[in-house]
């Protein structure tokens, strides 16, 4: 007998899809989109199509795995729970006793978006006096710019969108990352909206775009600098809104004549009537729409870039448009008493703060104390960290302990100690929150563990016992947990029917009435100066670049999420090859030809590639818009050899696309 039960879509993507569940002795033989769900519609991207092939992929680990071979070679023997545990527990009262708590450091992100199983092993690591980790690797740098002119200003409603009659997609690549509101967007060119992109390549979301602006890498700051010279030289600004709603306009305006067409030209790559263009397109608009992504925000600008573009609405008065204003994250964090879940009080003292960007020279420098213990979770930063070189180095360290809790055999597994299986989503209770709308979900398990895999809250709850917390925060289960956060609802929470939630149903965060105009800054308005700032003004300054040729853009992929799904033939199939894409008269010049094996290279590393030849990348850029497992590579590193440990401007972000490569023949 068939039965349909609920989950969510566990992955870091802004949609947390609904999902119905088909569930058949014990196992999920179909999972699809649910239609009641008032984001997802009904339906799913290629990748969480057939999620019960992820669930129950032969490839699951189903049992702890102690390392028998060196380190790399994958060879592993099957132990018991109690034997991993006991090891784990022992190497950690060792470590502890010669050099301190501080020599452990966790290793997670967002491999399950949920809010308890992300963040189950904050309390863990707080109790235990470990090192903490500084989350930064996806959009911070983003949120940063955003807050340093909106404050905490709530995020746009993405339906929105089909009220405006110009999209601006801004450095996002929907088809591949959100494919929900692709579909919103689709919907509102039926109803008459112009959609242009910009970006620094022609990516799959241009069969939305009924124009295609690309830009120089890095140079999209002073494309919205120039728009708004443009705009205040004409005379195409919103003088009663700015008058209003803005603080810092006249200060700014003084400081735009840097920024005409004419002196961006080079550093935008875009011809001066192209902007001019643009900026008459945006401002003559009757509710113009922004779509910003994040990898415009993982360059050493990335921040100020965000700021920069943030400001346009503010000019165009599109807030107070419907279907007008920017769409950057949603951010409901608010919602819940996330402090039940950290327990950041946990901590005896603070300890120090390692950067998730920066693991690579944690893990091979000296420091004091050392790191001598790597407990990672929800994450593969073998794979995805910057530096691969440096992190893979660190990871052969044969006084590192490496603990990885996973559900397959990843990078990072090859390099561990001991192996511990991990649950799916359908398999574990929690509750979701997005960033993409303003949905919420709790969930229970779909279907019993597969094997003796265990959720991340059991087996830190395993970890508490053996290390002798006696804290009755860790004998709850994650239900229990839930069940408290429910208990104590935020103010945001008022409105939301409870019941609905609590028994697995989607419900929406209620908006206030003009929420759009609500700008919760400590002046009250759209703050383009902002005195707290040590740049009070936006202005642009370029990327950090590298003395190479190309530059590399890492770029999503419509059928992997990070190095996920990489488990699953049929998703690997549909990317067919570890391509770096190159314009043609780039690789003529190399005298490169279409499908042989490059190698990209620069002064952290060189990986092998498949060369794709393609005119929808512009001269001087090249594109790998993938992250492969090194067994499926062409070689033994892949893209993130070759990018760097550097930080953002702000907030410590990642700086992933500010990476510059040269491109030779394979040997």
């Amino acid at each position: 007998m068939v039965t349909v039960k609920r989950s969510v879509c566990p992955y870091d993507c802004p949609d947390a899809c609904g999902l119905l569940v088909e569930v058949e002795a014990g196992s999920a033989v179909k999972v699809t989109g649910d239609p009641d769900h008032p984001y997802t519609r009904g339906s799913l991207c290629p990748k969480m199509n057939h999620y019960e092939k992820t669930v129950h992929s032969p490839g699951r680990l189903t049992q702890p795995l102690l390392r028998a071979g060196a380190k790399g070679q994958g060879q592993f023997r099957p132990i018991s729970w109690e034997e991993a545990i006991r090891r784990i527990g022992g190497q950690w009262r060792t470590i502890i006793a010669e050099y301190g708590a501080e020599a452990i450091l966790p290793y997670s992100y967002a491999g399950t978006m949920g809010l308890v199983q992300r963040h189950a092993g904050h309390p863990f690591f707080h109790r235990l006096g470990a090192s903490r980790l500084e989350r930064t690797i996806c959009s911070p740098a983003k949120d940063y710019g955003w807050k340093a002119v909106m404050g905490s200003t709530l995020a746009l409603h993405p339906d929105e969108a089909p009220k405006s009659d110009f999209i601006i997609l801004w450095g996002t690549n929907i088809l591949a990352t959100s494919i929900h509101f692709f579909q919103i967007v689709r919907k509102a060119k039926q109803q008459g909206a112009k959609v242009w992109l910009i970006d620094t390549y022609e990516t799959p979301t241009a069969v939305a775009a009924d124009r295609v602006i690309l830009v120089k890498p890095g140079s999209d700051g002073a494309l919205a600098l120039s728009m708004m010279q443009v705009m205040v030289r004409e005379g195409w600004v919103d003088k009663d809104f700015i008058a209003r709603h803005v603080h810092g306009f006249e200060q700014f305006k003084d400081t735009l004549p840097a920024y005409a067409p004419e002196a961006v030209s080079d550093v935008t790559g875009l011809d001066p009537a192209v902007i001019v263009e643009l900026a008459k397109t945006y401002a003559s608009a009757r509710a113009p729409f922004i779509s910003l992504g994040s990898g415009l925000s993982r360059y050493a600008n990335g921040a100020m870039t965000v700021r920069c573009i943030t400001c346009l609405p503010a000019l165009a008065g599109a807030w107070q448009k419907s279907g007008g204003g920017l769409l950057s994250s949603i951010s409901t964090g608010s919602a819940f008493a996330m402090e039940q879940v950290t327990r950041e009080d946990f901590m005896a003292e603070e300890t120090r703060i390692i950067n998730m960007n920066q693991i690579g020279d944690a893990l091979t420098e000296a420091a004091n104390p050392p790191v001598r213990s790597f407990y990672v979770y929800t994450s593969n930063p073998a794979a995805v960290a910057p530096d691969q070189n440096k992190v893979i180095a660190g990871l052969m360290r044969q006084d590192l302990f490496t603990v990885v809790h996973e559900r397959f055999m990843t990078d990072t597994c090859l390099y561990a100690d001991i192996v511990l299986p991990a649950a799916s989503s359908l398999e574990t209770s929690d509750i979701y929150r997005s960033y993409g709308h303003y949905c919420l979900q709790r969930t229970y398990p779909a279907i019993p563990a597969v094997g003796e895999s265990k959720s991340n809250w059991e087996v830190f709850q395993l970890l508490a016992r053996e290390m002798g917390f006696e804290d009755a925060f860790f004998r709850q289960s994650a239900d229990e947990m839930i069940d408290s956060l429910l208990a104590d609802p935020k103010p945001w929470m008022a409105g939301v029917d409870m019941d609905r939630l609590k028994n697995g149903l989607t419900v929406e965060l209620p908006l206030p009435e003009g929420y759009k105009l609500d700008y919760r800054t400590p002046s009250g308005r759209i703050e383009i100066l902002n005195e707290k700032e040590k740049e009070p003004l936006p202005r642009y300054f370029p990327p950090a670049g590298e003395s190479a040729p190309f530059w590399l853009m890492t770029a999503p992929n419509l059928y992997s999420l990070n190095s996920s799904f990489n488990e699953r033939d049929d998703l690997l199939m549909q990317k067919e090859a570890m391509y770096l894409q190159m314009n043609p008269a780039d690789a003529a010049a190399k005298q490169l030809t279409d499908r042989q094996q490059v190698v990209a290279f620069n002064i952290r590393g060189e990986v092998p590639f498949i060369l794709k030849v393609t005119d929808k990348v512009p001269a001087g850029v090249v594109v790998a818009d993938s992250i492969y497992w090194i067994k499926d590579a062409p070689g033994d590193r892949t893209v993130n050899a070759l990018t760097s440990q550097r930080l953002a401007d702000r907030a410590a972000g990642s700086t992933f696309y500010d990476t510059k490569v040269d491109v030779k023949g394979a040997c």
